[in-house]
């Protein structure tokens, strides 16, 4: 691409890119307040307004005065761009180390925390492919199905914090990760039918792994302990552990043992219901040779 090229690239994200702050994530706020201090600081000590910053960098004034109020939390190629405006010699650049802790939703980080410490992952999913197993792809076209819609940068900001979480994978000692997923889940296309052929490799992929147990339940099956919806269980090396169920205790986290044993004890007998792990890889196989 010419750099005029880019350059209109750019102009055309100039309303919106980056991410809203949230203003209830203060760790967040901070961040992102400091960054753009900062960066105010030195295109003033620069002598440039933020109108010619705008232009110097590609981006819309609106935007220039959102991120340096702490607005707005700017994406890599904007402190990239602003960098070499400005100058700085990598210093703003290297912001982004900063900012990409803060740059997906609280929420989502302090999932990924918790999944980043644990020793075991037990989850069972009843409407969708678990997050931690989906594609990029397939994580885009079931987050851009909801209504009301996100917006396409909000889509993006989603997909990318929902595969951040996917390290878990890469963890080393890896982690026991036990995935139950629903027969008619596996049979509904989300994406179409090549983005789907590419999900059913990847759980394939996953549950190949010496410590990823994926198992189906079948549609047939007259038996189900998992109608109340989503469970989720994660277990600490120290020996505590964090549960949820979208129909036990109004779907909070629970961390009490006698409550910790009720989802164990519902989770366990879903899986004892559920076709066997090798029964479960050789019927995605079929639903792939299906497709």
């Amino acid at each position: 691409m010419t750099v005029d090229g880019e350059v209109r690239r750019l102009g055309g994200e100039a309303d919106e890119p980056g991410w809203e702050v949230d203003p209830d994530d203060e760790w967040g706020v901070a961040v992102i307040t400091t960054v753009g201090r900062q960066l105010r600081l030195r295109r003033e000590a620069v002598g440039m307004r933020a109108a010619e910053f705008a232009v110097a960098v590609g981006y819309g004034e609106d935007l220039v005065y959102k991120v340096e109020g702490g607005k707005r939390i700017p994406r890599q190629e904007y402190l990239d761009k602003a960098d070499e405006v400005l100058g700085a010699g990598g210093l703003v650049a290297a912001a982004w180390e900063d900012v990409k802790r803060v740059r997906y939703p609280k929420r989502v980080r302090e999932l990924g925390k918790l999944e980043g410490k644990a020793v075991e992952l037990a989850l069972y999913e009843c409407h969708i492919v678990p997050g931690l197993l989906q594609t990029p792809e397939h994580a885009r076209s079931v987050i851009g199905a909801a209504q009301p819609p996100y917006s396409p940068d909000d889509v993006e900001r989603m997909v990318a914090a929902r595969l951040a979480r996917q390290s878990v994978f890469e963890r080393s000692p890896a982690p026991a990760l036990s995935f139950v997923l629903e027969e008619g889940v596996l049979r509904r296309p989300i994406g179409g039918r090549m983005v789907w052929r590419q999900q059913l490799e990847r759980l394939l992929e996953v549950g190949r792994l010496h410590n990823v147990v994926l198992q189906v339940m079948p549609m047939d099956c007259d038996t189900h302990s998992g109608l109340d919806g989503r469970i989720e269980l994660l277990k600490f090396p120290d020996g505590t552990a964090v549960g949820r169920s979208d129909g036990a205790f109004n779907g909070r986290p629970v961390h009490e043992l006698k409550h910790l044993r009720i989802l164990e004890l519902r989770y366990g007998t879903i899986r004892a219901q559920a076709l066997s792990p090798r029964e479960s890889l050789a019927f995605v196989e079929q639903l792939l040779g299906e497709t």
